[in-house]
């Protein structure tokens, strides 16, 4: 599939775009303007095409993890508007993408993936959030229009500090997503692409 150069009036125009990519899942990591030659994404990717443009009207390239216990990570890429805090990301699960800038805080940003954020087995997975990434301090290497895999730069969210969202023990009291939610969750997935947990 190959994707013309495109521009973006708004974050969720971004999100729509990366809502109709298929997902890769493939171990590499393309840069922003692969993204949009060769028309494929997964998460990581997504997360920076989605900082790229989201620089390009006019807000600072930010990243952050979402750290997941028995399944993948999860990169969205953060805007703040109004004072307050959204996020475009792309991800095999319906529910782990776009959140409206209405939340005050990052972890209040965070925890609005909690209940959505679960595995294939509808185990709810999401234990903390890294502090953002700033991707400006890539930009020597040309980050978003480079050919080069960008694996280095999640390998750089290992140098941030990381914030627990619910207390230590606390996940063995968690109920699992409803079935119908899961179904939801994994509508149009690419099941080579998701995570396997252990039983």
């Amino acid at each position: 599939m190959e994707s013309s150069e495109r521009s973006f009036a708004a974050p969720v125009d971004i999100q729509h775009f990366l809502n109709a990519l298929p997902y890769n899942p493939k171990p590499e990591c393309k840069s922003p303007a692969r993204v949009q030659r060769e028309g494929t994404a997964h998460c990581f990717e997504g997360a920076l095409f989605a900082a790229s443009k989201l620089r390009g009207l006019g807000y600072p390239p930010l990243l952050m993890d979402l750290r997941a216990e028995n399944d993948d990570d999860h990169v969205i890429a953060l805007f703040k508007k109004d004072g307050c805090w959204g996020a475009v990301a792309k991800s095999n699960f319906t529910t782990l993408r776009y959140r409206e800038p209405v939340y005050r805080t990052l972890r209040e940003l965070a925890m609005s993936y909690f209940d959505f954020y679960f595995n294939v087995l509808g185990e709810k997975t999401l234990r903390a959030r890294s502090r953002p990434l700033k991707l400006e301090q890539f930009d020597s290497r040309n980050w978003m229009e480079t050919d080069e895999d960008l694996e280095y730069i999640g390998d750089a969210f290992a140098k941030l500090p990381y914030y627990p969202l619910i207390e230590k023990g606390r996940e063995k009291t968690l109920s699992p997503a409803d079935a119908d939610l899961v179904q939801a969750g994994l509508l149009g997935s690419n099941p080579a692409g998701l995570y396997v947990p252990k039983p």
